[in-house]
């Protein structure tokens, strides 16, 4: 089976957007589109921002946008914003964030949560709010189909000590991912590209995919493919969600 590569960036906000739009330039010629995890406070969204203006210009080419949380705001012992929230608590995050986005003319249906942790309440409550897609860890789910697209998600560590083993994991994983096929996920954040290793091992993560035959896209397109889907339905409650 064929691979296909997403290619997401988060961190995208004022004092990372030069560096967002550099990576943009590299992947361009390459044929990669972005997807672009998108947090209405941390990108600063109280007023009119040069950020929306590129996001709407990089929608334009063919990226794709995804909700990546509100805030960030960490719960107690400092899980992710929607690791462990009930359905109730998620919706009025969801809500929030929405509106804001709504308010700067930017619409989405897709979402995909700080950390990739996302919880039961999470999912039931992006179902009620008409989102179609949510990228975990592991899995990218569609929320109308119940397809379960598989592929975990490769990136780098943090922290200077470990960045140049990081950087080898990184390149090498994401191309023995790519010769076996199937859904290949690399996350890149913003503040990586401040530094010359991770940023030249993210374009080598690229570019030994492709040169494996993986087929950039977005999440999104990679959701309206059949491909490496699987299928398992589990009660959420009113609704439901399909798991693997």
């Amino acid at each position: 089976m064929s691979a296909r590569l997403v290619v997401s960036l988060s961190g995208i906000g004022t004092r990372t957007l030069h560096r967002c739009a550099e990576l943009a330039g590299e992947l361009d010629p390459r044929g990669v589109a972005l997807s672009l995890l998108f947090a209405p406070r941390l990108a600063g969204l109280g007023q009119p921002s040069v950020v929306v203006d590129w996001v709407r210009q990089r929608r334009a080419r063919g990226d794709a946008l995804l909700l990546h949380g509100f805030d960030h705001t960490d719960v107690p012992r400092r899980r992710a914003e929607f690791g462990s929230l009930p359905a109730h608590e998620a919706g009025l995050r969801l809500t929030a964030a929405c509106r804001t986005m709504e308010r700067h003319g930017l619409e989405l249906d897709s979402f995909a949560p700080p950390q990739w942790a996302a919880s039961a309440g999470t999912l039931t409550a992006l179902q009620r709010n008409g989102f179609v897609l949510c990228a975990d860890m592991s899995k990218v789910y569609d929320l109308k189909s119940g397809a379960v697209h598989k592929g975990r998600v490769h990136g780098l560590a943090y922290g200077e000590r470990v960045e140049p083993w990081s950087c080898f994991a990184l390149v090498l994983g994401v191309a023995r991912a790519a010769r076996r096929g199937g859904l290949v996920r690399l996350s890149v954040d913003a503040a990586d590209l401040a530094r010359p290793g991770p940023r030249r091992a993210i374009l080598d993560a690229i570019d030994i995919a492709t040169h494996h035959g993986a087929e950039p896209t977005t999440y999104q397109r990679a959701v309206a493919s059949p491909r490496s889907s699987t299928r398992t339905s589990v009660s959420l409650g009113p609704s439901s969600v399909n798991l693997p």
